[in-house]
């Protein structure tokens, strides 16, 4: 698996290959562990879309808006959340589209709750004086034949939750929506070894 240069530090947590899971009426999930680090990352391959999702710790967050001057409300606010290094892409030979506002995950207890968008936040941090947008997985695309876009991801949910993620696109407007099963929020801290 590589990672992309836009995570500088996730070269620190590359994963080695894990177990594969299948299901019949979802996508097909890979799921691997860091052996060092212990976090895991997932990837759910879908009809003509693929999605990987990279636990990041907190004091990785941290360390990413602290960099740039947010007002330490703002960057325990994020910190917060289950934050996840996102990469998408188009496996098609289609033209792909998604709107983030459309996905929702779903906790253990069967509740469904909304992503928090990239307007969303950029919304919040103007408020708090900060113009700064980089690192968030932008909430609409078109995809052309091969293209991609990283970014976070967040989920409101408490340390090592588990969770599901609905999530939906179309190709060359035919909608498909499918649900990465068995993702869990990232530990507040890395393992130690």
């Amino acid at each position: 698996m590589k990672i992309r240069a836009i995570f500088p530090l996730l070269s620190l947590l590359a994963v080695s290959p894990g177990l594969l899971i299948n299901s019949t009426d979802a996508a097909k999930i890979t799921a691997q562990k860091n052996e060092d680090s212990g976090l895991y990352s997932w990837v759910a391959e879908s009809e003509g879309f693929s999605i990987e999702l990279i636990q990041l710790i907190p004091d990785f967050v941290r360390a990413i808006y602290m960099k740039h001057d947010f007002p330490q409300e703002e960057v325990d606010e994020i910190a917060g959340y289950c934050v996840f290094g996102t990469i998408i892409k188009n496996t098609s030979d289609q033209t792909l589209t998604y709107d983030v506002a459309d996905w929702y995950y779903t906790d253990k207890q069967g509740n469904d709750h909304p992503v928090k968008t990239k307007t969303q936040w950029l919304e919040q941090w103007r408020k708090a004086g900060v113009t700064f947008s980089w690192t968030l997985l932008p909430d609409k695309g078109t995809f052309y034949v091969g293209d991609w876009q990283q970014g976070f991801t967040t989920v409101r949910l408490p340390r090592e939750s588990e969770f599901s993620l609905t999530y939906k696109w179309t190709l060359d407007n035919k909608a498909y929506t499918d649900t990465f099963e068995g993702l869990r929020c990232a530990p507040e801290q890395l393992s130690e070894q």
